[in-house]
């Protein structure tokens, strides 16, 4: 077998344009626009065996996300000192690799991980978003109270099934942990959500943030979410946030040595 090297890339994108991560057929997806960038470096028969952190929808943005490689150890030698200034000039405005290195075969950028954490931006000003955000921020047409929506995300805090917030897939678990889901107004008065947990179900987030918005602009009261953690699957109520206003920004790993240890963890945990 041909020796290889395991390289973890942390890549950003603009989702606008992309059909979201994972590769499809006459789809325009970051997945498809990074293969294709290393086919034209090492041939496109090289067998990458591309893995990412976490598969964003169609619209989400990404300013943190990971993913890794195996590239041919010979090829890694040529390439090493200049692999991320060619990718620079391979892939187009819209997806970036900021950073390469490394890493043990240990490393899985999907089930190694420790945490994914995703911002989700709201502005409720009348005149809306402003021009140069309006790809990453969502307009709301009602005031949001902050208070509120911060009582509505501490009901949701823990390891819970989000059955009532997830789109179901078979065999698979909707049971996660949430270990931070809180809001802010920043300066310029846009309302952001943090949300970390060790992993989310499809759409999962964006149900969330969906959720707590109707108690942000008084429709619903404070305990309304917590209170669909008792159903077994997903709630009609629940209106799924715009893909746009989410941006994936942080995935954390253990240390090299539980690389492995981690990997395993979480497959038996998702199976």
């Amino acid at each position: 077998m041909t020796e290889t090297v395991r390289l973890r890339l942390d890549v950003s994108y603009d989702g606008a344009d992309f059909s979201g991560w994972a590769a499809q057929p006459s789809r325009r997806t970051v997945a498809g626009v990074l293969t294709e960038a290393f086919a034209r470096l090492l041939g496109p028969e090289t067998a990458l065996g591309l893995t990412v952190a976490g598969r964003t929808d169609a619209g989400v943005h990404a300013t943190g996300q990971v993913c890794h490689v195996d590239l041919p150890a010979g090829r890694w030698t040529e390439l090493e000192s200049s692999l991320l200034r060619r990718l620079a000039a391979l892939m187009p405005p819209d997806a970036r690799v900021r950073a390469l290195a490394p890493v043990p075969d240990t490393f899985d950028a999907r089930f190694s991980a420790t945490f994914r954490r995703y911002e989700y931006r709201v502005v409720d000003t009348p005149w809306g978003p402003e021009p140069l955000r309006r790809h990453d921020t969502l307009g709301w047409v009602r005031p949001l109270d902050l208070d509120r929506l911060n009582a509505a995300a501490a009901g949701l805090l823990g390891e819970h099934d989000f059955a009532a917030f997830c789109k179901r897939k078979e065999h698979a678990t909707t049971i996660r942990a949430i270990n931070r889901l809180d809001w802010r107004r920043d300066p310029d008065g846009v309302c952001v959500a943090t949300v970390q947990a060790d992993a989310f179900c499809q759409a999962m987030v964006r149900s969330l943030v969906g959720a707590m918005l109707t108690v942000g602009d008084g429709r619903r009261d404070p305990e309304w979410p917590a209170k669909l953690l008792t159903l077994r699957q997903r709630s009609n109520d629940v209106v799924v946030a715009p893909a746009h206003g989410l941006t994936l920004v942080a995935v954390g790993y253990p240390g090299e040595a539980d690389y492995a240890a981690r990997a395993e963890a979480t497959r038996r945990l998702r199976a």
